[in-house]
């Protein structure tokens, strides 16, 4: 039975409690916060060292912040990953670290992101990172049951870490990058759930409780909005950039990969393999030459 306590998964050995602690804050998951170097890396700041130096705090708090969540977000949710085929074996529903102490630890992990942030920009890169942990944990407590809401708050989360980087160096954020971040990362979200769907099938309910009040129609609706949002909006931003620094050819170069990359994502999800947005990027070779293709054709843009 799976009354709530913690229950170790069948034929899974106890590990070192080190190795368990570092699963449940999931440094893969870490990828993510990736995207504070955005807004920095736009504005062409990154090649010097005061705005690196603030950014890469901002990378640190992020990934103390976002571990914290996910040591709360597991003792939550334990008995939800307890009917999940892959979640069943994280630590907290494996019955490896118990559910108050990954609360405990939750909170040391969150006071030192905080503690991280506060020097940059004056305490107001520790309120973007506060931000973030009380949307991801209502989030966990709350929205993630209320069905649409709870696509925009995980698509808001992305979007607060790319705020984050412009928050810690100073620089002025672009509609049209708000746009771009917002677009994707409700594609990317929507993208997981119908991957979700898929995996789970007629047990989607029991492990999250929204699943089943979206239809994989639905979902392909959002994502093809979503997606078609972000494309627009990411071309208009580069011809806008290409405008105002005087050399097109290099902003413009970059929409091709960047729709390519788009393209190939969907086809990911159509396939059923976008539950773990992080294996995707570790794992997909043809959509990391996108991501450096077009890395080396904004970075160009930008430095040179």
């Amino acid at each position: 039975m799976t009354d709530g306590t913690e229950v170790p998964a069948v034929g899974d050995a106890r590990p070192a409690r080190w190795r368990s602690l570092v699963r449940t804050a999931r440094p893969k998951q870490w990828t993510k916060n990736v995207l504070v170097f955005a807004a920095p890396g736009a504005a062409g700041v990154l090649d010097q060292w005061g705005p690196l130096s603030q950014t890469l705090l901002a990378f640190v708090a992020f990934c103390l912040a976002a571990s914290g969540t996910y040591f709360f977000n597991d003792a939550l949710d334990a008995h939800a990953d307890r009917q999940h085929p892959v979640k069943q074996r994280r630590p907290v529903a494996a019955g490896h670290v118990s559910e108050p102490a990954a609360k405990v630890i939750a909170v040391v992990l969150v006071v030192l992101a905080l503690a991280v942030a506060a020097p940059v920009q004056n305490g107001r890169l520790a309120i973007v990172v506060a931000a973030y942990v009380a949307i991801t944990f209502t989030y966990s407590a709350w929205l993630k049951h209320e069905p649409v809401v709870d696509l925009g708050v995980v698509a808001a989360g992305f979007v607060i870490r790319a705020i984050a980087g412009g928050v810690a160096t100073g620089v002025e954020i672009s509609d049209w990058f708000l746009i771009v971040a917002g677009g994707a990362s409700l594609f990317v979200v929507t993208g997981k759930r119908y991957s979700e769907q898929i995996e789970m099938g007629d047990a989607s309910g029991a492990h999250r409780a929204t699943l089943t009040a979206y239809t994989r129609n639905y979902l392909s609706y959002v994502r093809a909005v979503a997606s078609g949002v972000t494309i627009t909006a990411y071309c208009l931003w580069a011809f806008d950039t290409a405008a105002g620094i005087g050399e097109p050819v290099w902003f413009e170069m970059s929409i091709v990969p960047f729709v390519l990359a788009i393209l190939r994502y969907a086809h990911v999800i159509e396939q059923g393999r976008g539950g773990a947005p992080e294996e995707v990027v570790f794992h997909d070779h043809v959509l990391q030459v996108l991501g450096l293709l077009w890395a080396a054709c904004f970075a160009i843009g930008v430095y040179a």
